[in-house]
């Protein structure tokens, strides 16, 4: 082969081997681009992954409380219902007259017995179900639990004490059933500094009539 052919077959050949190369460099960079890409993928897959597990963690927690408070709340309603009847017995046995209960009478002392265990089994079957009496009686007044029906000029006794309890209240676990019907001192020394004072706000008069 002459040398004008060689030369004329050389710049072909090189062509040819630079096009060979060019797929190759491009499909490294594509490679590289792909994995990139699944990497961002995979941390978007992991981030999202660990939302849902919160997500589901914070649903489990939140069923648990709400199974809770219906096993501990559920008989919340019946329970204030009962507390009108445990009221109404113990009513009937404070209007019994101390003469007519020292009498004798067998039949009269069954009944007035009677009516007081009916009462503590009822008392005793709602504090089995959670249900609590408060009778705070010395203690310092609770707006949270207790309910100022009327105060009580009392140097003697530090402020807002609860000196005289007209109705109890009840709760069940955390909550408040029905409010300790209560007269609280005044014009007596306060309370501790460290304990944040607390006012028994205004007398309700319809819940003393109701008392």
């Amino acid at each position: 082969m002459s040398d004008q052919a060689k030369d004329e077959r050389a710049p072909d050949e090189a062509e040819k081997t630079e096009a060979a190369a060019e797929p190759r460099e491009g499909g490294v960079d594509g490679d590289y681009e792909a994995l990139v890409r699944l990497l961002k993928e995979n941390e978007e897959l992991k981030d999202r992954a660990l939302r849902v597990a919160a997500d589901m963690e914070n649903l489990r927690r939140r069923t648990a409380r709400d199974v809770h408070d219906a096993r501990a709340y559920a008989v919340a309603n019946f329970a204030r219902d009962m507390l009108s009847v445990s009221d109404n017995l113990r009513r009937a046995l404070d209007a019994i007259p101390e003469e007519a209960k020292a009498s004798g009478d067998a039949g009269f002392k069954a009944l007035i017995d009677g009516v007081e265990i009916t009462e503590r089994a009822m008392l005793s079957a709602l504090e089995r179900h959670g249900v609590k009496k408060l009778e705070p009686e010395g203690e310092k007044f609770d707006p949270n639990f207790h309910q100022a029906m009327f105060e009580v000029p009392n140097p003697d006794v530090p402020a807002n004490t609860v000196v005289q309890v007209v109705q109890p209240g009840y709760s069940i676990g955390e909550r408040v059933l029905r409010p300790a019907m209560v007269g609280v001192a005044k014009g007596g020394p306060k309370h501790a500094a460290s304990e944040a004072p607390v006012e028994p706000g205004p007398v309700n008069e319809q819940a003393e009539k109701d008392a």
